[in-house]
């Protein structure tokens, strides 16, 4: 090897490397009158910077130490680190304190917010004729379904669910009967429920609580106590496409804000939205976004919690991804910070007991008469028996050691399929790296009519859904949701690799 010329050929010999059964060439390069080693770093960061977007090394993969890439190339300690900082200033790798350096996880760019896009104009929204088909799609048999966000039933405990549906039913006939007092929730329910915010930190009014027949009800019951048809309702975008379902069905509008895949929903952009006084309401998903994954800050969280509380903007609050977020706490909700009732808290537990079940609630804050006469008015009092075994399971022995373990399953199968999703799709892919919920937001190449894949796709027995359905002004036509409920197999990863063959070139 040789290094040391003032002016002519530099030769420069690498060694192969190993780490985890990864060897590592290096190329010879002949360099004339430049500076050498700016020319040597730079060729390491070019070498590993393909290599990383080729996927041969991944995502969560720790780099050879700065000692042994040193000793492994003879060259410098000081050139492998002027190497190494070139791949973290292009998001390519991130330094570990005591650790080393890491291939970083490909994240999604946030979303640009510019100043034209701080109070967009409000949409008719238009979604749910061509959402029936792609919904028929996921519910075919024998297909791969990337397009419904719901766990595996093996991770639910469904068994101990009809133990419970047995045991109470023997017990309260009078709950198969109807016979129940007039009130919307169970007692037994609505505790649950008091209990489990105590425990998250914040805390919930006994009073204040009424069960729905799920989380969607429960957005429902509160669109139609806080707005008219013809109001217009602030979205996160890209937000759930059953939120715009509603909204549509409602003859609502729809005024859709910046939203950043790790921060959340731009603060700057609601302010700017609600000043005028034209937003009726306001629908977030503060922990576990649906699609991208993220939770906004506490900080954020407040202050959404005084500007919307200040101008009296009602904020519906959908929390059913709260307790599948990957943090070292359970995040708490906006509502959590809201002491002046503005803020209406809905969820549900069909993402950690069984989507079967159909039963939610809403904490209604002050506006709690209201949405309870809806109620009353569209469906009535749910199940009181599912109430029940809910309220039985809830307070179980056991049973937070089951969202615990769903948890940690859920997060290992989110982080297979992001990796194979880098390992397969295009190298312009970008794709979030979720600290809550269980779906990716991939964004392919701009031109890609991910439409057309879709058709291709269930023709070939995968679904998953288009993300311009989670656009009421039809943004996203290049990106795509995946759920990722599903236990990690051969299978999966099979369908992943298909699906990239697909996207259209």
């Amino acid at each position: 090897m040789r290094y040391a010329c003032a002016g002519g050929t530099i030769t420069v010999g690498y060694n192969c490397i190993a780490t985890k059964n990864l060897k590592l060439y290096v190329v010879r390069h002949s360099f004339g009158n430049h500076n050498a080693l700016m020319h040597i770093y730079e060729s390491i960061a070019q070498e590993f910077t393909a290599l990383i977007g080729a996927g041969q090394i991944r995502p969560g993969d720790r780099l050879p130490s700065v000692r042994r890439l040193a000793q492994q190339r003879k060259l410098s300690a000081s050139t492998v680190i002027q190497a190494l900082r070139v791949l973290e200033s292009r998001g390519l790798v991130e330094a570990r304190p005591q650790s080393g350096y890491y291939v970083k996880q490909r994240n999604l760019r946030p979303l640009e917010i510019e100043s034209s896009d701080l109070v967009p104009e409000p949409v008719e929204v238009g979604i749910t004729h061509r959402m029936l088909g792609i919904l028929r799609a996921n519910g075919m048999p024998h297909a791969v379904p990337f397009g419904s966000a719901s766990p595996a039933p093996e991770l639910l405990p469904t068994a101990r669910l009809a133990r419970l549906y047995a045991s109470l039913a023997r017990k309260h006939v009078k709950l198969l009967a109807g016979l129940s007092d007039g009130a919307h929730s169970e007692n037994a329910f609505a505790k649950s429920i008091v209990r489990r915010s105590l425990d998250c930190g914040y805390a919930v009014s006994l009073d204040e609580i009424i069960a729905t027949n799920s989380c969607t009800e429960a957005l429902k019951l509160s669109l139609q106590a806080v707005t008219q048809p013809g109001d217009t309702v602030a979205v996160e975008s890209p937000t759930y496409y059953v939120m715009l379902q509603m909204l549509e069905a409602m003859g609502l509008k729809a005024l859709e804000l910046p939203t950043n895949p790790e921060t959340g929903v731009s603060v700057e952009a609601l302010d700017a939205a609600t000043k005028n006084g034209e937003v009726a309401a306001c629908i977030l998903i503060a922990n576990g976004n649906n699609p991208l994954g993220c939770i906004i800050p506490d900080e954020n969280k407040k202050a959404i919690a005084r500007l919307l509380s200040s101008r009296n903007v009602p904020l519906i609050e959908d929390d059913i991804y709260g307790d599948i977020c990957f943090t070292a706490e359970r995040p708490r909700p906006i509502y959590a910070f809201d002491k002046s009732g503005n803020t209406i808290l809905c969820s549900s537990f069909s993402k950690i007991v069984s989507p079967s079940l159909r039963v939610g609630y809403v904490a209604a804050g002050k506006r709690f008469t209201d949405i309870s006469l809806q109620k009353a008015l569209t469906s009535g009092k749910t199940n009181p028996l599912t109430q029940r075994v809910l309220a039985e399971l809830l307070d179980s022995r056991g049973f937070e050691t089951h969202v615990r373990t769903l948890r940690r399953r859920l997060g290992e199968q989110v982080a297979r399929t992001r990796d194979a999703v880098v390992r397969h799709f295009p190298a312009e892919t970008r794709i979030t790296d979720p600290v809550g919920g269980f779906v990716l937001w991939v964004a392919l190449p701009e031109d890609v009519n991910v439409m057309l894949l879709h058709r291709r796709a269930v023709e070939a027995g995968i679904t998953f859904v288009p993300g311009e359905m989670f656009s009421a002004s039809g943004r996203y036509t290049n990106c795509l949701r995946l759920a990722c409920g599903l236990p990690w197999s051969d299978r999966i990863e099979d369908a992943l690799q298909r699906l990239a063959k697909l996207i259209p070139t």
